[in-house]
């Protein structure tokens, strides 16, 4: 099969949306888990309408915490540079991502990593608010980043650099802000997803989403496991599988083993 027609098959792949699965977790389809409630939505990998983005965050932002609502998550660098524009840094980000997913208990419903910023869409966490875990994700990235550049940097410059662990002003890695956008339905949260995994082919990094391994397309479109656990249907019935709830993939005999 050419790569033209596993790409087309791709991109038109159709995945039951992720708040299903919060309901799975609980056992009740029609109950809700952090406050995420199943209703009838668009399929995450449908096609997307055209893609914009934010040049600045903007100022007089209220944060809206407590609601159970999903929130969109816009992270730059510092002064829009290409401070994720490696592989390495890229992976690093993902595994600090992670880690702070398991210490705050909130869920990834999707994300994307570009060079110069990251998109989330996470849910409220159990343990502190998305302000703590931004501020706790972008400190171990930064921490991780810029302690090999430390010794560098004259004692008296890093007195006077408090945000984000970093040594000095030349070497910020991110924005002191962050964009928050509450999402209150199910289709803006499919919009929001399909905005992120367009995101590097709208920029020209790549031709199809599934090219850009930064990103949470490839599970929704095929349900392998990732540097970051998504929350989505896939996950969910590989926790029921494992606590029983669901019968285990029938695995049939070769045909050189069966009898006539």
């Amino acid at each position: 099969m050419s790569e033209a027609v596993v790409g087309n098959k791709l991109a038109s792949c159709r995945v039951p949306h992720f708040s299903r699965a919060f309901c799975a977790r609980s056992g009740d389809s029609g109950s809700s888990i952090l406050g995420i409630h199943t209703r009838n939505t668009p399929e995450v990998t449908d096609s997307a309408g055209p893609l914009g983005y934010a040049q600045s965050m903007p100022w007089g932002l209220k944060r809206y915490y407590g609601t159970g609502s999903l929130h969109f998550i816009t992270c730059s660098c510092y002064r829009r540079q290409p401070l994720l524009g490696t592989a390495d840094r890229r992976d690093l980000l993902l595994s600090v991502l992670e880690q702070m997913r398991q210490r705050y208990r909130f869920a990834v419903v999707g994300y994307v990593v570009m060079p110069e910023h990251v998109h989330l869409l996470i849910s409220e966490p159990q343990i502190g608010t998305p302000s703590t875990v931004m501020q706790a994700i972008k400190l171990g990235f930064a921490r991780r980043v810029l302690v090999p550049l430390s010794i560098e940097i004259p004692t008296s410059r890093a007195k006077g650099a408090r945000e984000m662990g970093h040594p000095a002003e030349s070497h910020r890695i991110w924005e002191r802000r962050f964009y928050d956008f509450n999402l209150w339905s199910q289709r803006k949260e499919s919009e929001k997803l399909h905005y992120m995994h367009l995101n590097p082919v709208e920029r020209g990094l790549v031709a199809r989403p599934e090219d850009w391994e930064w990103s949470s397309f490839l599970h929704y479109a095929t349900g392998c496991e990732g540097r970051v656990e998504i929350e989505s249907e896939w996950v969910a019935r590989q926790r029921e599988r494992a606590e029983g709830k669901l019968c285990p993939a029938v695995k049939l005999p070769h045909s050189s083993q069966r009898t006539a």
